[in-house]
């Protein structure tokens, strides 16, 4: 049996986007910039995916610009941000962990002489509120945290982020820009972008094409371009638009906007089966994920395991799954989400995410289930011999 639970790292594409995209790769290629009908008709397309992108997230059509994926439009968020702003400020708030598309825009800022304070998390990973409040000061520009962590899956209180940072630009006087990260939570929770600033959502992560992201920019506020050229998204993302993958991104937020209530009931399902599976049949086990965390993540730590080699042994059995952030997977080092989580180097090591979507079974979680016991057991054993 094939069992696919690295939806995290990305997912399935839907077939229709499949389709959309093949049309518009192979008869409707013309570019949105020009001005015959080939261009009319791919900025046709163009508009009609920025139409079902802003009704997914509760925006407005010229909120939503395109880009290359969730890094650039984190990256466009933070840098265009403190770019504008930074006569008025130069701190930036944000966790201690945050996707490597934020932390590392924050570490290169600090280069460049920007201050940036990482809020610690509690043992869930979870931000500390009060933290996060008594860093706020008059210097202060820009809040950027993740909606869903992509490895543990806890769920960040944005909603009392946002209420915070109004509370300290009535303090201070001045305007402080909230960015949400919320790659991982799109299409798998309720996510309004009037919540935030800014607002980071990824394509391929709600069974959409690889290579295609938004970036929410509420009206009215200004940020500096990122990319710079032909001028286009309006001025802030200059580059000749992927008009295949953005019509296919349009139709994958359509059908997981009409379709979110079942899509959530799965995930959950999936999630819930599996654990109790794990928690009934494994000992010595850390549940590194909770029941109030995303539907679509399971993180487990099997203890006197490594969880690269228990990740290749589940791969020989067709089961597919992950370490961690696959956008760091393949660098040397602890996950420095877990660890500031308090876990120690062995819970560490012997962490597994299992990350679900809507084409999840309960046959498959048996499967899964199974092969762990196995692999889990052989893998102790072996352990004990060296």
């Amino acid at each position: 049996m094939f069992v696919y639970l690295d939806n995290s790292a990305t997912t399935k594409p839907y077939r229709e986007v499949v389709e959309e995209m093949v049309k518009y790769m192979e008869s409707l290629y013309g570019n949105p910039s020009s001005l015959h009908r080939m261009g009319i008709d791919a900025e046709k397309a163009m508009k009609e995916a920025r139409k079902s992108v802003a009704a997914s997230l509760g925006a407005k059509e010229e909120e939503i610009y395109f880009t290359s994926g969730g890094t650039e439009a984190d990256n466009m968020a933070i840098f265009g941000a403190v770019q504008a702003r930074k006569r008025r400020g130069d701190k930036i708030i944000t966790s201690r962990i945050e996707h490597p598309a934020v932390a590392e825009s924050c570490r290169k800022l600090e280069e460049s002489g920007f201050r940036v304070e990482y809020i610690p998390v509690d043992s869930e990973g979870v931000i500390d509120l009060e933290a996060l409040e008594s860093a706020l000061d008059e210097r202060t520009i820009l809040i950027t945290v993740m909606h869903v962590n992509n490895e543990i899956g806890s769920i960040q209180p944005v909603e009392r982020i946002a209420e915070l940072k109004t509370k300290a630009e009535k303090k201070f006087g001045s305007e402080i820009l909230f960015h949400i990260d919320a790659v991982q939570s799109y299409g798998k929770m309720s996510v309004l972008a009037g919540t935030a600033d800014l607002l980071t959502v990824s394509g391929h992560k709600i069974h959409g094409p690889k290579g295609v992201g938004a970036l929410y920019v509420r009206k009215g506020l200004t940020i500096h371009p990122y990319l710079i050229g032909g001028g286009q998204e309006r001025g802030l993302r200059s580059g000749t638009e992927n008009v295949p993958a953005i019509a296919g991104f349009g139709v994958a937020a359509e059908l997981c906007r009409r379709n979110m209530d079942r899509r959530i009931e799965i995930m959950k399902k999936a999630k819930a089966y599996l654990s109790e599976g794990i928690r009934s049949e494994i000992p010595d086990i850390r549940f590194n994920s909770t029941e109030q965390g995303s539907p679509s993540i399971l993180n487990v730590s099997f203890l006197g395991v490594r969880g690269e080699v228990l990740l290749h042994a589940l791969e020989q059995s067709e089961i597919y799954v992950s370490t961690g952030s696959a956008c760091s997977s393949r660098k040397r080092g602890q996950s420095s989400v877990l660890k500031a989580m308090g876990l120690s180097d062995k819970e560490i090591e012997g962490a597994i995410r299992f990350s679900f979507s809507e084409f999840n079974t309960e046959d498959e979680m048996d499967y899964v289930l199974e092969k762990l016991k196995t692999e889990v057991k052989k893998l102790r054993k072996l352990g004990s011999f060296r």
